[in-house]
């Protein structure tokens, strides 16, 4: 798609070769890089779409897929900036193109915006995506597709629904992937800030990995 061609040339043109090694090695290698730090590239891709009126059409999942595809990383997160701009726009069918987001070129850097952004935001509109997927996804053998389901709600706050968190974190508990003992830990010590004895309750009662009670007993620790 031109849109995506476009882009693609602005990022070749401002990428620095001093950034790109260091980018690079902060995600272990993973990625390839143009070398665009944060600031720049939000700054660019603002103004890019704005130019290109881009927000004045649809959704295109068509257009997300297309800068997904690209080897370097900046135009994953161009993605992601793009799909953020349409919250509360999604349709139902766009749970899967989000799926497809996460077990692609997967990583904790794009997985987590799609967790608590995406999948967050397409769950709280059409609440049935949470049994019809997300259920599904806290038992798959992707690790990123368990992690999102663990993590899904966390912007949630009163409206978090506990059973559900406290099910995924269950199914995931004895699991040894570093990922995945993180996201329990970072769920239960969000969810802690809105209810405190629900979370000390669960952590007291619950076999959980030591990192994942150690990150969920922070705010529990200072009270």
């Amino acid at each position: 798609m031109e849109i995506a061609e476009e882009l693609y040339r602005l990022f070749s043109e401002n990428g620095k070769k001093e950034d790109k090694g260091p980018m690079e090695a902060y995600m272990k290698n993973h990625f390839s890089f143009f070398g665009i730090k944060s600031p720049v590239r939000k700054k660019l891709v603002s103004d890019f779409f704005k130019e290109k009126e881009v927000f004045k059409q649809n959704f295109s999942p068509e257009l997300v897929r297309k800068l997904w595809s690209y080897e370097e990383r900046e135009m994953q997160y161009a993605a992601l900036d793009y799909c953020a701009k349409y919250v509360k726009k999604y349709s139902r069918e766009d749970v899967l193109l989000f799926k497809e987001l996460i077990v692609t070129k997967s990583w904790w850097d794009t997985v987590d915006s799609i967790a608590a952004g995406l999948v967050g935001t397409i769950a709280s509109l059409y609440p049935e995506l949470a049994d019809e997927h997300i259920e599904c996804w806290s038992l798959d053998d992707h690790m990123w597709l368990r992690r999102t389901a663990i993590l899904f709600q966390l912007k949630y706050k009163q409206q978090t629904d506990a059973a559900r968190l406290y099910r995924y974190i269950e199914r995931n508990a004895d699991s040894k992937e570093f990922f995945i003992q993180k996201a329990i830990g970072w769920a239960l010590r969000e969810y802690s800030k809105t209810s405190p004895d629900s979370v000390a309750g669960f952590i007291q009662t619950h076999e959980l990995p030591k990192l994942s009670i150690r990150e969920g007993s922070k705010y529990l620790n200072k009270s």
